[in-house]
């Protein structure tokens, strides 16, 4: 696990994918860049990590995926590989998958997590359904963010699981795909961080 010492933050995004060094990895990383750059010294109120169901533990980002990662601006850095356990979904505010199936495999360890764990596309195709307002009850950040996940989770309710939101695997295909599946990560992942900076900088009456 990645630590960065200090207090702990104050809302938890767990991305999962499959050997954590493509996919998820790059939704960590492209989001540590974006928060960084939308929140400044705030950024470190929404920590991310990523982990895999089948990970390739103490492995570094793949160099195809990194090199796309570097052509967003962000930059892969020391990052490791992790194994995806029950105490990272349980500690987790909001578990974001890769797949469908990633997202049996994390509600196979924590059953409890339903209403907290979405594929990232279909989280992101469920935004629209709450307005186009950031505002939401809450007297700081925290409570402000797992209202949004509750309300996504309640728009889901409404409105169903998606059909076709799973971000494929790129492991073994040449870089131009790597390239298309880091653009559909970050057409999920950015809108969904974006709300939550939004919260995260909203002034409370």
């Amino acid at each position: 696990m990645n630590h960065d010492g200090g207090p702990p933050p104050s809302f938890t995004i767990l991305f999962v994918c499959t050997g954590n060094i493509c996919r998820s990895a790059l939704a960590e990383r492209l989001g540590r860049d974006y928060l960084q750059e939308r929140l400044g010294a705030g950024a470190g109120a929404i920590r991310l990590l990523s982990a895999g169901t089948r990970a390739v533990v103490g492995s570094g980002m793949h160099p195809d995926t990194a090199l796309v990662l570097r052509g967003f601006g962000a930059d892969p850095g020391d990052f490791r590989a992790q194994q995806l356990h029950e105490s990272l979904v349980a500690n987790a505010d909001l578990t974001l998958t890769m797949t469908r199936d990633h997202r049996r495999v994390v509600l196979g360890q924590a059953p409890r997590a339903l209403a907290r764990t979405f594929t990232v596309r279909e989280a992101t195709a469920l935004l629209p359904g709450l307005g186009d307002a950031p505002h939401l009850p809450g007297a700081d950040f925290p409570d402000r963010a797992r209202a949004l996940v509750a309300a996504l989770a309640a728009q889901r309710a409404r409105q169903g699981a998606g059909r076709d939101d799973d971000v494929p695997d790129p492991i073994g295909r040449p870089v131009e795909f790597q390239q298309q599946v880091g653009e559909l990560i970050v057409d999920a992942v950015l809108p969904i961080l974006g709300r939550l900076a939004d919260l995260a900088t909203q002034r409370v009456a």
